[in-house]
């Protein structure tokens, strides 16, 4: 009778100790939740409240409409449009770097490679998302442009094309490790069927487990593409600091982060107009790339359970 008190004894107490466990673990993750709210929420606050001291003096349509972005120099203009087409200018270009070639690189890793490959690879990767962006920019500055030059002699030395093309090699990582995990998230009872119709292994990642994955590869290259435009040393060191409405790669530009570091950096009084330009571009800017996030969650969250 003792023996089975005990027993009991000793189910109740782990019991007891199993509930206050997770009641402590439940506090802990919803302290940091609650956490992560309230910086979010302090981050819109400020740039909304710098914001509205900036369009109280700038007329909201000629942010929109403008064609010409000069908040220092007399004079005054405060069109977003130069901005916002260089940034989209260098997201394009990287782009065409990051989705082929990350894509490619899934594939591969998902479909072809054995383990002792996917072992090496995966860390190479790894590297070069942890090398810091300024490394990048001056990588692009003093290896790429002068590649660049040989093809387009006209090319200045601080141009969007270059710092296109070596965002692309930086967001590969993000891109192709995002899309890898859509792609082993494939049944594999697809590629039996597959295999067993007499497909071969090109044909069945093609054909096959791409279409399944589609939605998390959408997702993968939304969320890459939010990053390049969120990106800001690489390109306020390689692609210039000229406010200027062009679609032309070889020309200096500048995006809506290098302007809020140009600026940032400068000595402009806090309060004033130019001061608050930089949160009215940055809160430009944290809507594009909420916006694309959101979108990029929707897709994956939208398609999940297709297949």
């Amino acid at each position: 009778m003792n023996l089975n008190n005990s027993v009991f004894d000793s189910k109740r107490g782990h019991r007891l100790r199993t509930k206050i466990e997770g009641r402590v673990v439940n506090l802990f993750v919803s302290i940091c939740a609650f956490i992560t709210l309230v910086v979010t929420f302090a981050i819109i606050w400020n740039l909304l409240q710098q914001s509205i001291g900036f369009f109280s003096q700038v007329s909201i349509i000629e942010f929109f409409t403008e064609k010409r972005w000069s908040p220092i120099l007399i004079p005054k203009s405060f069109g977003i449009a130069p901005l916002v087409a260089g940034t989209f200018l260098v997201t394009v270009i990287s782009s065409f770097v990051a989705v082929p070639v990350g894509l490619a690189v899934a594939i591969y890793l998902a479909e072809y490679a054995p383990e002792t490959v996917r072992k090496i690879l995966r860390p190479v990767l790894e590297v070069l998302a942890g090398i810091p962006t300024v490394v990048y920019g001056y990588f692009a500055l003093t290896f790429v442009t002068p590649l660049l030059k040989i093809v387009f002699p006209e090319m200045i030395i601080f141009n969007a094309l270059s710092a296109g093309l070596v965002m692309g090699i930086m967001i590969i990582p993000f891109v192709s490790s995002l899309t890898e995990d859509a792609l082993i998230s494939v049944p594999n009872s697809l590629r039996q069927a597959s295999y067993a119709l007499g497909a071969t292994r090109f044909e069945t990642s093609i054909k096959v487990v791409v279409p399944a994955a589609l939605s998390g590869i959408v997702a993968a290259f939304i969320l890459g593409l939010s990053r390049a435009i969120g990106e800001t040393m690489l390109v306020t060191i390689a692609a210039g600091a000229t406010p200027k409405l062009t679609f032309n790669p070889i020309e200096s530009i500048q995006t809506m982060t290098a302007y809020i570091v140009q600026l940032a950096l400068g000595e402009a009084a806090n309060g004033s107009i130019e001061y608050q330009s930089i949160y009215a571009v940055g809160i430009l800017l944290f809507v594009i790339t909420f916006s694309m996030n959101t979108l990029g969650h929707w897709i994956v969250k939208r398609w999940r359970n297709v297949y």
